[in-house]
């Protein structure tokens, strides 16, 4: 079996990245964490990273000031001097431009802590209690130019109980994105799901 290889890109502290790498140590699972990127020198998930023997690089997007595109290509070069064929998308704070997405179209997940299309962008938790909601979750799904609008691999849900706040029901959400995103990075790299595929699921 050839193993995909494969990228996270990471701002923090990287636990689903911590969850992929956990996945990615079973003899039988096709993709192999073969680096760990981030844009912020301090993150801790560079750490986690090293500790677990994979490769780590950063890309300061500071120095860039304002050209994205920028940023993006010399992103882009370090993917391509690893061999990187798949990207995961783990809590990387930066919104990716139109080019960057095209590149790796159908190679890039992301994990995003809500049941979509529910509550694209920030502060799920806070808007899935503010609504009321009965369920809440997680979604693995393809990185398209449109924020957390492309095609799902996976979701999964927990209920919202009587007394939850954002902390609470933010960690039992994240239990979800621990167990889900190695599932949906396994059917991807297995060729079992595919952009083109999803995007037919979806839209039927």
């Amino acid at each position: 079996m050839t193993r995909k290889r494969v990228a996270v890109l990471i701002s923090g502290r990287g636990s689903n990245m911590t969850a992929l790498i956990e996945a990615a140590a079973a003899p039988d699972y096709p993709a192999q964490i073969a680096l760990v990127l981030s844009n912020e020198p301090d993150a801790a998930g560079l750490g986690r990273a090293r500790l677990a023997g994979i490769a780590t690089a950063v890309v300061d997007h500071r120095p860039f000031g304002q050209d994205r595109e920028a940023f993006e290509r010399a992103l882009d070069e370090t993917l391509h001097a690893h061999r990187i064929d798949l990207v995961c998308l783990a809590g990387f704070m930066r919104l990716l431009t139109p080019w960057f997405v095209t590149r790796w179209s159908g190679r890039m997940l992301n994990i995003h802590p809500a049941l979509l299309p529910q509550f694209k962008g920030l502060h799920t938790h806070r808007r899935a209690l503010e609504a009321g909601m009965q369920r809440h979750g997680a979604t693995v799904h393809f990185v398209v130019p449109e924020m957390d609008s492309g095609p799902i691999v996976l979701q999964d849900s927990v209920p919202v109980r009587e007394g939850d706040t954002e902390q609470t029901l933010a960690a039992r959400v994240l239990e979800v994105e621990h167990r889900i995103y190695p599932q949906a990075l396994r059917l991807v790299a297995e060729g079992r799901v595919t952009l083109a595929a999803a995007t037919t699921a979806t839209r039927g």
